[in-house]
């Protein structure tokens, strides 16, 4: 079986493509650039095409002879000026992906949406999950619209016949984050630099279990399905914790009120010119999650965070990231 892979260079896609090929799938990978990310050890066992999904024709000649596409590609919106065309620049992308699909006939599209489609839970008494959804407008994110939008698109093409399936990563850690995305945090630890905390949790999940997740929808996920993939509830002072004994580093000891981050969140917003990262102005939308449903229909089973710590700092290390902790 050959599969298409739309962001193999980067962190999850990477990681999918390596889980693709251990599978015994052939693994085509398109990429903008004349790069290979965090797989150069497994570089020439893939086929490499080169185009962008802004090219309708890159991504039908990419899709072409594919059984499998998995698309870890989709816009990611990094501020939030001028949201209308955010999102609508995303959902062209997207549509451009579900038409090769479909014309390609594939048997299965394996989308990688985010957790930030998922709302408060609907009944009290419970973790959000599945059946909980963001609603549009009330983030202020540009992040958080693109997100929902696009996946509210697969959503539509799977009821319209396109076997598609939804798979919604919570916050993803582990080696192979090349940018660095969310492993920036744990960079940051490692050198000291995150003195404080204050009161947040989030669900945090390795990038080898996201992608082996992905592999097992293939056979057991069901059609139409959003499958929310994470690991541990973790307060971020746990997280922080974590980490700087992964790192041999003092954790952080100040506390900083929850009050006072909001306070700045709010002044921030208010300053046209300066934004803080997106994952810090929504906090108000963190929160734990359940994983039960992907454990469930597709095995899902989260390697401790502490061993992620350890395994994404050892990777930072050698790809020359971060100093030798030894």
């Amino acid at each position: 079986m050959k599969a298409l892979v739309l962001g193999g260079t980067g962190f999850i896609g990477g990681q999918i493509a390596r889980a693709a090929l251990a599978a015994g799938y052939g693994v085509r990978v398109l990429r903008r650039r004349p790069i290979v990310g965090a797989l150069r050890d497994v570089a020439s066992q893939i086929e490499w095409v080169q185009g962008d999904l802004d090219d309708p024709e890159a991504l039908a000649a990419a899709v072409d002879g594919c059984e499998l596409l998995f698309h870890a590609a989709a816009h990611y919106p990094t501020h939030s000026r001028d949201i209308p065309g955010q999102v609508a620049y995303a959902q062209a992308q997207m549509g451009r992906v579900l038409a090769a699909a479909r014309r390609a006939g594939v048997a299965r599209l394996l989308y990688t949406s985010s957790l930030t489609t998922v709302g408060p839970p609907s009944q009290p008494g419970r973790l959000a999950d599945e059946r909980d959804f963001y609603t549009p407008g009330r983030s202020g994110s540009a992040y958080y619209e693109a997100k929902f939008a696009m996946e509210q698109m697969a959503l539509a093409a799977a009821a319209d016949g396109l076997p598609v399936l939804i798979l919604l990563p919570t916050a993803v850690f582990g080696p192979g984050d090349v940018k660095p995305t969310t492993g920036q945090l744990l960079l940051e630890v490692a050198r000291g630099r995150v003195p404080v905390y204050f009161d947040a949790t989030l669900n945090v999940v390795d990038g080898r279990d996201v992608a082996a997740a992905h592999i097992a929808a293939v056979e057991r996920g069901r059609v139409g399905q959003r499958y929310l993939i994470g690991g541990h509830n973790l307060t971020l002072h746990q997280l922080l914790v974590t980490a700087a004994h992964a790192a041999g580093v003092t954790p952080p000891r100040l506390k900083i009120p929850r009050s006072v981050v909001d306070a700045l969140i709010r002044l921030t917003d208010a300053l046209p010119r300066f934004q803080l990262p997106e994952n810090v102005r929504t906090l108000r939308f963190w929160q734990p999650l359940s994983t039960l449903k992907a454990e469930r229909e597709l095995g899902l089973a989260a390697r401790p965070f502490d061993a992620t710590a350890r395994d994404t700092l050892a990777w930072f290390v050698e790809a020359g990231l971060l100093g030798d902790r030894g």
